[in-house]
């Protein structure tokens, strides 16, 4: 069988300590269809990757039909799971630009408690990154820009993205900008 042209993404698990959930999101119902079937999947990823230590980079592991790249923050884990025959720079790709722009986002602060306070930005930067298993973004300044709905620059909105009320004020700020010059 040929690999897809399109690499994609089974899901995007992050855990606990203890091998909890923090935040997780399947793409692939077909594997992982049903609640007991993630959790049983969780489960055996946390007992084998448990006692790894990936701080400074992405390691990766082989788990039944499914390839795993993962990195460890202060009490949690991120993984970005493919299928045993995606490529696993691309996944690692994937889980740096996640794990940079959490990183970028709580400012550093990658452990459970902040993840869980800031659920929707995690959320948020997940639904960034992938859509239906599909790799949308992999810049982790666009995702954070995206998250917290800046313009690619990291400057305002563009003015088709504003209401009405917000393009007048951010009119009326540029022509006095303008003027003071």
């Amino acid at each position: 069988m040929t690999a897809p042209l399109l690499p994609l993404v089974k899901c995007v698990l992050i855990l606990d300590d203890d091998g909890g959930r923090v935040s997780t999101k399947y793409y692939d119902k077909d594997s992982f269809g049903t609640h007991s079937v993630q959790t049983d999947f969780e489960d055996k990823l946390w007992k084998k990757t448990k006692n790894i230590n990936a701080r400074s980079e992405a390691d990766v592991v082989l788990l039944e039909d499914c390839v795993a790249v993962f990195r460890s923050g202060v009490d949690i884990h991120v993984y970005v799971v493919g299928s045993a025959d995606e490529n696993e720079l691309i996944l690692t790709l994937v889980l740096d630009a996640l794990y940079d722009s959490l990183n970028a986002l709580l400012r550093g602060q990658l452990d459970k408690r902040t993840l869980l306070d800031n659920l929707a930005l995690v959320l948020l930067a997940v639904d960034e990154l992938c859509d239906g298993g599909k790799i949308l973004e992999v810049d982790p300044s666009a995702i954070t820009n995206r998250v917290l709905m800046k313009g690619a620059t990291g400057g305002p909105p563009p003015m088709t993205e504003l209401t009405i009320q917000q393009a007048i004020a951010t009119a009326k700020e540029e022509f006095i900008r303008r003027m003071g010059n």
